[in-house]
């Protein structure tokens, strides 16, 4: 019997600690006082972000067209990543002049809510697909916009290269140099009076 008591007593004490050990429940949040919380959580670091430049290495220059303050066609240099895919190329071109080369009077004829969509070669032939709103220019801006591109794409790929404009997948006719609306392809050659 004082066997078994004690037996008994034991066991209720180990259920006693173990009791005083267990994790305190209660209903609902509480609030922590700062001297009970880690340093580092009341302090956290800001987080840092990195951007993703490319190296200098892999950047090349290229030149592309915009227009100089007597609206001829005027060679400026751009740097892209190599190895300069065409569409980096025009896309360099459509970001229009650098604001001191704005202020010596440089200019484009293409809007900046122009955006080229793709562009495809086969042959000597370019196509380039812009969206709709390269064929809301208007104008002698439409003439000039057109001898940009095709100056810039003949920069890259040679002068004898033709150039098909299409709007949002659709060919489109454009005016050369003699005011004529051509289907294209397109070359430098029919815009010699404004060609560099």
């Amino acid at each position: 019997m004082v066997t078994r008591l004690r037996f008994i007593l034991v066991a209720l004490g180990f259920g006693l600690m173990a009791a005083g050990c267990a994790v305190p429940t209660q209903n609902g949040p509480s609030t922590i006082g700062p001297n009970h919380v880690p340093f580092d959580l009341l302090n956290p670091q800001a987080q840092t972000t990195t951007t993703t430049e490319p190296p200098l290495s892999s950047l090349v220059p290229v030149k592309v067209y915009l227009l100089a303050p007597n609206q001829q066609l005027l060679a400026v240099e751009r740097v892209v990543v190599s190895p300069a895919p065409l569409t980096s190329v025009l896309n360099a071109m459509l970001a229009g002049p650098t604001s001191s080369e704005a202020a010596k009077g440089t200019t484009t004829a293409i809007p900046n809510n122009v955006a080229v969509l793709s562009v495809a070669t086969q042959g000597a032939t370019v196509t380039v697909n812009f969206n709709s709103a390269f064929g809301q220019i208007t104008g002698t801006s439409t003439e000039q916009a057109v001898s940009q591109v095709v100056a810039t794409v003949a920069e890259q790929t040679g002068i004898s290269t033709g150039v098909i404009f299409e709007i949002d997948g659709h060919r489109s006719s454009v005016p050369i140099a003699s005011g004529a609306q051509v289907p294209g392809p397109v070359y430098l050659l029919q815009f010699v009076p404004v060609s560099p």
